[in-house]
């Protein structure tokens, strides 16, 4: 079965005016569906048809395919990102906060590293909030790179290419980490990660 574009969890005028609806019509219905499309394409007919985008995306990267795992991966690490993001904003449960604490000291030092990791990334990528070695950490990757199929558990992610902000931020990535940090970090979503065996999965 083919994998599939997930629905936005939310609408598209729910991030305004962090994020526009333009961009997310643009960057979920065009960006990622791309993704999506290409992954479909690539696997169509051979021993892949019938996987799950995790198996996907850890065949190509043991294959060397370099095509199929940007694809494959990009449409995973989308689909983790629509829901690191939520529109009303949210606070860290207890266990997150507790963890948080340990780690950084305070959300607000916590926040300030996100900002700060997301602002320095070079080029495109992305800033994550992992549970790596029963500790939370932040990491970065690049390009398409991915914790999909991690011994590290992904919480949270915030997109840095270009196209996630600049319609509405244009070269400013750091104003919209500071509006997407502030307003729109999702974590409920990061408690769930936290707590579940596991990574998160693609929806089928």
């Amino acid at each position: 079965m083919a994998i599939t574009l997930p629905p936005l969890p939310y609408d598209d005028t729910a991030l305004e005016p962090t994020i526009s609806a333009t961009t997310l019509q643009t960057h979920h219905g065009k960006h990622h569906k791309a993704y999506v499309d290409k992954t479909n394409a690539a696997t169509e007919g051979t021993d892949l048809a019938d996987a799950s985008l995790e198996e996907i995306i850890a065949a190509a990267e043991a294959k060397g395919d370099k095509g199929l795992f940007n694809n494959s991966a990009q449409s995973w690490n989308h689909a983790f990102y629509w829901n690191s993001m939520t529109a009303d904003k949210t606070a860290p449960n207890s266990e997150i906060a507790a963890a948080i604490d340990a780690a950084y000291g305070s959300l607000d030092k916590l926040e300030a590293e996100l900002a700060a990791q997301g602002a320095a990334h070079f080029a495109s990528g992305w800033v994550w909030l992992v549970a790596k070695d029963g500790k939370l950490a932040v990491e970065q990757t690049h390009d398409a790179a991915t914790f999909a199929n991690s011994d590290s558990k992904p919480l949270l992610v915030i997109d840095l290419w270009e196209h996630a902000y600049y319609l509405d931020h244009k070269n400013l990535r750091p104003d919209y980490l500071k509006a997407v940090i502030e307003k729109h970090l999702n974590w409920d979503f990061a408690a769930d990660n936290l707590a579940r065996e596991g990574n998160w999965t693609y929806p089928a």
